[in-house]
């Protein structure tokens, strides 16, 4: 088999397949921001000591978690239209999303919580902290900082995962390649063009989240410091004297 790449062919579509990436860092930027959110309000409803609460929660977190991301795009987008509650492809592709991460996100900041030590909340409440601070510092933010390397990869899947988005038309990278190579007839090319840049833009998401964990969690770095200044070996007297 005598194949020639011919990737001169789709350096006319090189904005298109720009613009197909920007669209796809928006998907997943506000899946993030939003998904994050209901996760976070979401574990705490399913550790609420009000049972409705929690049942809701959990019923929320069970129906996403298994049920197909597909199926759920199809019914905000294809199903809400026909009782006619129309969206824009967009729109209701990053409604999916934020509803899609939400739930996986809500387990894993719940794993994070519930392995916080109890003798560490009793201590802050021996301490006189309210109750807001004790949940802000005692029990979320040292939760988070536990499972900050799973809920990243959470949302480096999801920006994967909106390659699906392209079932409904949205413009993303997936649904430009197909564009692209139905124009060009190179599929092979078009899509090794575009696997190239979802790993460009796993990558970059990487980074930016490596910068938010620096940011975030600075009594990390502190901890390090002092554990790694302890392990050093003493220099001996006799270096010191001289």
């Amino acid at each position: 088999m005598n194949y020639h790449f011919d990737f001169a062919g789709l350096l006319p579509y090189w904005k298109t397949f720009l613009q197909g990436a920007l669209l796809t860092m928006e998907l997943t930027l506000a899946s993030t921001v939003f998904g994050l959110t209901i996760g976070v309000l979401c574990a705490i409803g399913r550790r609420s000591s009000y049972g409705a609460i929690s049942t809701l929660c959990g019923i929320y977190v069970e129906a996403v978690r298994n049920t197909p991301f597909l199926v759920q795009i199809f019914i905000f987008y294809f199903g809400l239209s026909s009782i006619g509650l129309q969206m824009p492809a967009a729109v209701a592709a990053v409604i999916a999303m934020v509803i899609n991460v939400g739930a996986y996100s809500s387990e894993i900041i719940r794993a994070g919580m519930d392995a916080i030590p109890p003798g560490q909340i009793e201590a802050a409440e021996c301490l006189g902290l309210s109750k807001a601070r004790i949940y802000w510092h005692v029990i979320l933010l040292p939760a988070f900082e536990k499972v900050y390397p799973s809920i990243t990869s959470q949302f480096i899947l999801m920006m994967l995962m909106s390659s699906v988005t392209s079932q409904i038309s949205t413009e993303e990278l997936t649904a430009v390649a197909n564009n692209v190579q139905s124009i060009t007839f190179l599929s092979l090319e078009s899509y090794i063009v575009v696997a190239i840049l979802y790993l460009i833009l796993a990558v970059l998401l990487r980074l930016l989240f490596l910068i938010g964990e620096v940011w975030l969690f600075r009594r990390k770095r502190v901890i390090a410091l002092a554990k790694r200044r302890l392990m050093a070996p003493q220099l001996p007297v006799t270096t010191l004297r001289t």
